[in-house]
């Protein structure tokens, strides 16, 4: 018997497939919008100005200045640059700054959204915004935040570099493993994230074997884009908490953060979430997800251990610290001890434990 849940359905607009970036003109026209905003990183720009001139005179301008992590003064830059425009509505193209970006500017503005994805992120699919200040980050979630058309073209995808595809992508792994044991999970939810994992498990080593097979980018987006909405429908739970604070506090890149962390916590929740994280073996073949999920990540030429990202061994203390400090919901109980464990492996790029 299934038990009874609560399904929230994400309410966005989404137009998936090749080609489709032609279809934005008629999108921004869709909603009404005469000046739209075009976000990017720096990075990015080249592109975030070849499509503001696609839109021709429906672009009010570019702001290239999205970065990770989404600090609070980037924001108000973007949003003083957005009102002296006299911008109607926003369009992010890139992966999770881009879009943390438009969703920090709607927070303060109302604006509608229109996200672009470039990346295997999902930040489109949620209605969380990530924000730094002073060097510590905070999630909030409200649905407004959610963008409300999501255009996925494949083709944008192509040039993605191959270790930007593998860690983007084990990060939207994450976002659907820790759907499978989340407080607010449902067999809807479970249902997306085993098809989501499923596709990213194809996908990735036929990327790394050949970039523009677009058979694999396609399975990446589509897989992307379940694991976002698992991630915008369940919540987080400690893998992100975690992530969270070493972006926050570090500055570690995002999706390698996520790459590196997930097997420890896979294995953390081993026993506590037994059917979830069996679930997650089983898509693998393999009784032990996490060492699996790390030995995938080593096989694709991602990095395993947080000190090859920058960490300093000190900062495993304030980590563990600030992550009990105000903790998410997780179905392991959390202590400072257990996790400054967890983080001295991963710090080391040691294997995964279940204790």
């Amino acid at each position: 018997m299934i038990p009874g849940f609560v399904y929230q359905g994400t309410p966005s607009r989404v137009v998936f497939g090749t080609g489709t970036l032609a279809r934005l003109p008629e999108e921004v026209d869709r909603l009404g919008l005469r000046r739209v905003l075009v976000l990017s990183t720096a990075q990015q720009e080249r592109e975030a100005r070849d499509l503001a001139a696609r839109l021709g005179n429906r672009a009010a301008g570019v702001c290239a200045g999205a970065v990770m992590h989404t600090p609070v003064e980037v924001t108000a830059r973007a949003v003083e640059h957005a009102t002296g425009l006299g911008a109607d509505g926003l369009v992010s193209l890139g992966g999770g700054s881009s879009i943390g970006l438009g969703k920090a500017i709607v927070l303060r503005t109302g604006l509608p959204h229109i996200a672009v994805p470039t990346t295997y992120a999902g930040s489109e699919m949620t209605p969380i915004l990530g924000q730094t200040r002073d060097g510590i980050k905070t999630t909030q979630r409200e649905p407004g935040l959610l963008p409300g058309t999501v255009l996925y073209d494949v083709d944008l995808t192509l040039s993605l570099p191959v270790p930007m595809s593998v860690t983007s992508g084990m990060n939207a792994i994450a976002h659907a493993v820790e759907a499978l044991y989340a407080r607010d999970g449902n067999p809807i939810v479970t249902m997306m994230a085993e098809e989501g994992i499923a596709a990213l498990l194809r996908a990735l080593p036929a990327i790394v074997g050949n970039p523009t097979d677009a058979a694999a980018r396609s399975d990446a987006l589509y897989g992307a884009w379940l694991c976002g909405i698992c991630l915008g429908s369940a919540g987080m739970a400690l893998h992100h908490k975690l992530c969270h604070v070493l972006g926050g506090t570090f500055d570690l890149p995002h999706a390698e953060t996520h790459t590196v962390v997930l097997p420890h916590v896979v294995a953390y929740n081993a026993r506590a979430a037994a059917s979830a994280i069996g679930r997650v073996g089983a898509l693998m073949g393999t009784a032990d997800a996490g060492t699996a999920m790390q030995a995938l990540a080593r096989r694709l030429g991602a990095p395993t251990a947080l000190r090859d990202l920058g960490m300093p061994e000190a900062g495993i203390e304030r980590a563990a610290e600030l992550a009990v400090r105000s903790p998410y919901w997780n179905p392991r109980a959390v202590d400072r001890d257990s996790l400054h464990a967890l983080l001295a492996r991963a710090w080391a790029g040691a294997p995964p434990m279940i204790d």
